[in-house]
């Protein structure tokens, strides 16, 4: 029974913590360092979308010496490699049984207003609370899109969201339709290929980025030239970063490109970004050439940025050949007869929305976004963290959540001196 009171008796707490992931948990570990009285509610367990919404063979596109929770730094012997799903949960749940954090899991919150006499009130599964502050670290994603015409799809072919998909074995015969080519659909269509079935591919508007470049992992470079040190305010497109699809890339067997125009000679079968769905036909955007043309020409000037980094820092770096497009579309094929295709499953990598509905304080903007500077809102009190772009590049990863927990947990005490 949801209990909503706020009288006497309610628990009340100085800082109430919504979502146990790296984010609030980083936060916990700054306000158990200084003895806050806190709370992390958590709906599910500390770290359940890494534990039940990624696939079996998911890893980190990041390298792993870039895994710096607070006071957990990665201490495993591949500081080079690559997570994979069970040592990311690993070294989530250690950082957790490092300092204990105040956990509550299995408890939602369904509601947050701010009271009158000052503070929040907290409507949850578990009863009522009252906080002096409260943190948002729920992430920014969290209801999965599907187009208004999945709908058109015939019943006999499985429709998958990205978050639920786990293997190619888990998916009926035949082959597969891939929507989308940001860091899930890319990996999860080399995943179907590497497992030998036949992929159709809609290829959007999503950005690519070598793997290794003159002797180094991209990410050392970027992190060398003070790229994961610019701020959002300092970006030339200020927060119209945060709107940006990921590269993609992967980490998958020690790490490498994803290279869409060597999956298409292997057989993958590429199409233009997907426009509708109707009378069992997929129709596409005539912009499929345009698309890999974009995406290569992003990941070539992320290393025109680097041949002038080591230009100009005098580093001795071996020099590469530029890269040659192994294929080119011919024709854009403007729809695909499904049944005609053997489809058996439809693959939606198109996003998620955020839903903050259960926010009940003026902080959004007209397109539900939380306004902030730093994951500080307009409301004395509130806050967010573990947004992408929060403050920078890291700021929804673990290479950059410890320093923007730090700066919350700063804050925190200078407005209870106020």
């Amino acid at each position: 029974m949801t209990v909503d009171e706020t009288g006497p008796g309610v628990e009340h707490k100085a800082v109430v913590i919504v979502g146990g992931g790296q984010a609030g948990l980083s936060l916990s570990w700054f306000l158990c360092r200084d003895g806050i009285d806190h709370v992390v509610l958590e709906r599910e367990t500390p770290g359940h979308t890494w534990r039940n919404e990624r696939w079996d063979s998911f890893c980190l596109v990041t390298p792993n010496w870039q895994c710096q929770l607070p006071g957990y730094p990665y201490a495993g012997n591949d500081p080079y490699g690559f997570m994979v799903r069970d040592e990311i949960v690993a070294y989530l749940d250690g950082f957790a049984k490092s300092f204990s954090p105040p956990v509550r899991s299995g408890v939602s919150v369904d509601g947050l207003t701010v009271r009158a006499e000052g503070g929040f009130a907290l409507r949850t599964s578990a009863g009522a609370l009252t906080a002096d502050r409260v943190v948002i670290a729920t992430g920014g994603y969290h209801d999965p899109i599907l187009p208004p015409y999945a709908s058109a799809l015939d019943s006999s072919i499985l429709q998958v969201h990205s978050s639920d998909y786990r293997n190619g074995a888990s998916l009926p015969d035949g082959a597969v339709l891939v929507v989308g080519t940001g860091q899930s659909g890319a990996q999860i269509a080399e995943d179907l290929h590497l497992a030998g079935r036949q992929v159709h591919l809609c290829v959007g508007a999503a950005p690519r980025v070598a793997r290794f470049y003159r002797g180094k992992d991209v990410v050392e470079w970027l992190h060398l030239m003070g790229y994961y040190d610019i701020s959002v305010d300092r970006h030339p497109l200020r927060e119209g970063v945060r709107d940006r699809t990921n590269h993609y890339v992967t980490g998958r067997d020690g790490g490498r490109d994803i290279d869409l125009r060597r999956f298409a000679v292997e057989g993958m079968r590429l199409h233009g970004s997907l426009s509708l769905v109707g009378d069992g036909i997929a129709h596409f955007n005539d912009d499929l050439a345009a698309n890999l043309d974009d995406a290569d020409r992003t990941s070539e000037n992320i290393k025109r940025s680097i041949d002038q980094y080591i230009e100009r820092e005098r580093i001795e770096a071996p020099v590469e050949a530029a890269y040659v497009p192994a294929w080119q579309p011919e024709r854009s094929l403007p729809s695909l007869d499904l049944r005609e295709a053997g489809i058996g499953a439809v693959i939606w990598c198109i996003g998620f929305r955020p839903n903050y509905r259960w926010i009940n304080v003026p902080v959004f903007d007209g397109r539900g976004v939380p306004a902030h500077h730093r994951g500080v809102t307009p409301q004395p009190g509130l806050f967010f963290l573990g947004l992408p772009w929060l403050y920078t590049w890291g700021s929804g990863r673990f290479s950059g959540v410890a320093r923007d927990a730090e700066y919350l947990s700063t804050r925190m005490h200078e407005q209870r001196r106020v």
